[in-house]
């Protein structure tokens, strides 16, 4: 986007099938704050959670990504999201059944009882902000239900020609479901490539003591393994998005979820993925679509005056105030998935290390930071102020003196000596080795 148009980032949309156009209007936007909804039910017997948050600013453009939450499957990247607290947030069903949120962190509002969304009964959202401002959706529902077959892993190029991972997922559905959505969790397990059993500890540190700094350095060993293996589990980032329309059945075979390079260090060792499938409506399977089709056009804004896509919330008592978002309420069916690398690419070379583990050993302290005379050489931070920081760990004994300004001991980054430093050393309660 150039100049003041007004651009979206929103999340990589995958489609099967064919679908009937769909028209959604575009509403007039100046640049005043404007509510933010998100929010997914499913038919789980959990806590439902709303995310309410307003943008500070429409009017600039903001490439950063998009912050993602599995409930939530897109969200609009403006200049910046802040979070909307001390508002009323309830859900009504045609039942008579009312179900209250309350706050929580961030603008998160979540359900006062677990409660799970039910077929063919309607919700209605509605929110009341702090200043009187009354929000309310559409009637929403689900009236149909599907389930995944498999989730499955196949080796092979992509569309680019890159050697790597399909996740793969075949679903049927019994009744008249045609519209899905998918997102999922990935975990993985990560090995520290330079663990070592003796660590630095560093106590009583004083930088600023004169003539010389204070401090008390040990390499001690270590009263566990923690740090060696990790544990690390990411979010899908993008709208995935299937449809069996036009198709003889209601049937998804080797639907694509995901791709992982080869080269992708989380394939070094033992990988699993939890897929999840949402059942859509027509109406939110189609406003998403269209979020990313008016998200790659290069020139959507520059006709008209800048302007968001409608969704199925709208603001009750006051024409001036706006609102961006859509109420879904959806089935959700999930599997899990196991493999290793050698399942997968037997007897080849692990991915790298996502970071570079080449012992240094830099200066063991450091001049006084209160000192107040010249200073000589250019020497690299010391290890006293390193391990202060949690830059380092420890590697082994400078025998061969090597490095500028060398020390005593060889470090290398501490992310390749405590895995910790890129994921969590316990162990998830799903694991199975």
């Amino acid at each position: 986007m150039m100049g003041k148009t007004l651009s979206y980032i929103f999340y990589f949309l995958m489609l099967t099938g064919c679908v009937e156009p769909f028209d959604i209007p575009l509403e007039v936007l100046d640049t005043e704050s404007i509510l933010v909804v998100e929010a997914t039910l499913t038919d789980e017997l959990k806590p439902q959670t709303i995310l309410l948050s307003r943008s500070s600013d429409f009017g600039r453009v903001n490439e950063r990504d998009s912050v993602y939450d599995p409930v939530y499957p897109v969200r609009p990247t403006i200049s910046s999201l802040i979070p909307e607290n001390n508002a009323m947030v309830m859900v009504k069903d045609d039942q008579g059944n009312v179900f209250d949120f309350k706050e929580g962190p961030e603008g998160r509002y979540t359900s006062v009882m677990e409660f799970a969304a039910q077929i063919n009964v309607n919700y209605v959202l509605t929110v009341q902000t702090l200043d009187g401002t009354l929000y309310r959706s559409d009637p929403e529902r689900f009236d149909s239900t599907a389930q995944i077959d498999s989730v499955y892993a196949v080796r092979d190029l992509n569309s680019d020609g890159r050697d790597g991972v399909f996740i793969y997922v075949d679903g049927q559905s019994e009744d008249d479901a045609s519209y899905f959505r998918y997102s999922y969790e990935e975990t993985y397990k990560i090995i520290a490539p330079e663990w070592r059993e003796k660590d630095f500890v560093l106590t009583n540190y004083d930088p600023c003591a004169l003539p010389q700094i204070a401090y008390d350095l040990e390499i001690l060993t270590r009263d566990n393994e923690e740090g060696k293996v990790c544990f690390k589990t990411d979010r899908s980032d993008t709208n995935i998005q299937a449809s069996t329309l036009g198709l003889a059945e209601n049937i998804l075979k080797r639907f694509p979820v995901r791709f992982i390079n080869r080269e992708n260090y989380i394939l070094s060792y033992r990988y699993s993925i939890l897929v999840k499938q949402y059942v859509q409506s027509e109406t939110a399977f189609n406003y998403y679509r269209s979020l990313n089709s008016f998200s790659s056009s290069e020139n959507i804004f520059s006709q008209i005056q800048p302007g968001f896509l409608s969704g199925n919330i709208r603001v009750e008592n006051d024409g001036s105030k706006s609102v961006i978002g859509f109420f879904d309420v959806s089935q959700v069916t999930k599997k899990r998935l196991f493999f290793d690398h050698d399942d997968l690419f037997p007897g080849e070379p692990l991915p790298e290390y996502p970071i570079a583990c080449i012992p240094t050993a830099p200066p063991l302290d450091h001049g006084s930071y209160c000192f107040t005379g010249m200073t000589g050489g250019l020497c690299p931070l010391s290890i006293v102020e390193s391990v202060n920081i949690g830059l380092i760990s420890y590697y082994g004994l400078n025998e061969e003196g090597i490095g500028r300004c060398p020390g005593p001991y060889l470090v290398t980054n501490r992310a390749c000596g405590d895995c910790s430093v890129l994921g969590n050393s316990e162990v998830p309660d799903f694991w199975i080795d």
